[in-house]
């Protein structure tokens, strides 16, 4: 079926959206210790800047429905693109003030993003939700790749430093505002069937219906998702920091950067064809994990094999991010135990995640020493193991498997 010109208009407006939603915070990690040294603040403080877009994500995804089905759907994405534009150029511009507030602004902006646009794909591309979000998908995290491997070169080009890969991707947002312009004259609200990441209790306790809330096997996919995001956005900050520690050269961390994230691609595409041919989800969700831990103990010990031990992690980070997303699907009975299970797991899991780099930051203004970060990172990974076996095993908050053995949630 052909695409009208005006929806291929809203498809090329979403797709140039999607650019922007990871770009803006991977182009952080590469330059972290330029901003550090040139704004004097400690490494604590400066991880800062990759978990608070994270805290935003907890605090304003539950209530960005409420906000779109106030001002309809079109408006507000264009709004959001706008405070993204905002926050973009606001985090590049001195004073030091507003690199903290331009960071909120992302992340704010971020936030809703993530939450409508799904919603616009619904509306306007229904026969084509898993082509538009596949390509979708895949955007964000090539442009993501290529925000992280062009970062330090860039900052390392002009006298503007740092502030050019940071604020650069403005550019990106302001086109995809113009394009999606065309759109704002329409005012589409949302349903309560599309509220899908609203945290909301069931109003009826249908017999069928159990809240994630109560159930031990939404707390494990939880933490499962928290802990994943927390590794990926730990990696992200400290992986320039622990490479250049182990004496690799700067040129070659930034491909790692590139490579690192271009990798969660064909995670994604491999996950695809895996997990609907799979009984259940226990081998990729403990292998995934355990990649990641042979990863980074790799680059520990023998870091002359550096990008080998760059790819692991890239891949094996991509196939725990996927898996996390599916099991909201996988472990519910229905949509709206997917979208409560869906709600808890992002705001629980983005608060959990946020504390990620800032507390493997503060562990490095203690010691000195990457070695306890890595450390850190490595143990998380073996409970992130354990919670990947209990989270794929093949059964339903409040219901059963499928062969009807008891449900132990």
């Amino acid at each position: 079926m052909r695409i009208q010109p005006s929806a291929l208009l809203v498809l090329i407006g979403i797709l140039l959206a999607a650019g922007n939603l990871r770009a803006a915070i991977t182009t952080v990690g590469p330059v972290l210790p330029e901003i550090a040294r040139s704004t004097q603040i400690s490494a604590l403080l400066s991880s800062a800047l990759i978990s608070l877009p994270l805290v935003a994500f907890a605090l304003v995804s539950p209530i960005a429905p409420r906000i779109a089905h106030r001002l309809g759907l079109e408006r507000t994405i264009g709004i959001s693109l706008l405070l993204l534009i905002a926050g973009l150029i606001t985090r590049s511009t001195p004073p030091l003030a507003l690199l903290w507030i331009g960071t909120v602004l992302i992340g704010v902006a971020i936030a809703i993003l993530n939450v409508v646009l799904p919603a616009l794909i619904k509306r306007d591309f229904p026969n084509k939700i898993a082509q538009v979000t596949g390509g979708y998908s895949a955007l964000q995290s090539t442009f993501a790749a290529v925000a992280a491997g062009i970062a330090a070169p860039l900052a390392g080009a002009t006298a503007l430093g740092w502030r050019l890969p940071l604020g650069m991707w403005a550019g990106l947002a302001l086109i995809s505002l113009g394009v999606f312009a065309p759109q704002l004259r329409r005012r589409t609200v949302l349903t309560a069937s599309e509220e899908d990441i609203a945290l909301e209790l069931p109003k009826a306790h249908h017999a069928t219906w159990r809240s994630p809330w109560t159930s031990l096997l939404g707390w494990q996919v939880t933490l499962f998702m928290g802990l994943q995001s927390l590794i990926f956005y730990s990696l992200i900050t400290w992986l320039p920091s622990i490479e250049a520690a182990a004496g690799i050269r700067a040129y070659e961390i930034n491909i790692h950067q590139f490579v690192l994230n271009a990798l969660g691609v064909l995670a994604s595409l491999v996950c695809a064809v895996m997990i609907p041919r799979m009984r259940d989800q226990r081998l990729l969700a403990v292998t995934g994990p355990l990649l990641v831990a042979a990863g980074l103990a790799g680059i520990y010990f023998a870091p002359q094999l550096a990008l080998v031990w760059i790819c692991v992690l890239g891949f094996a980070a991509g196939v725990n991010v996927v898996l996390a997303l599916s099991f909201f699907g996988l472990r519910t009975t229905h949509h709206g135990q997917a979208a409560s299970l869906s709600g808890m797991a992002q705001t629980l899991g983005y608060l959990v995640a946020a504390a990620g780099p800032l507390v493997f930051s503060a562990l490095h203004d203690t010691t000195g020493d990457r070695t306890p970060v890595l450390t850190g990172m490595v143990v998380i990974c073996i409970i992130l193991a354990g919670l990947g076996y209990l989270s794929g095993r093949n059964r339903v908050i409040g219901g059963h498997t499928h062969s009807a053995a008891p449900s132990l949630n």
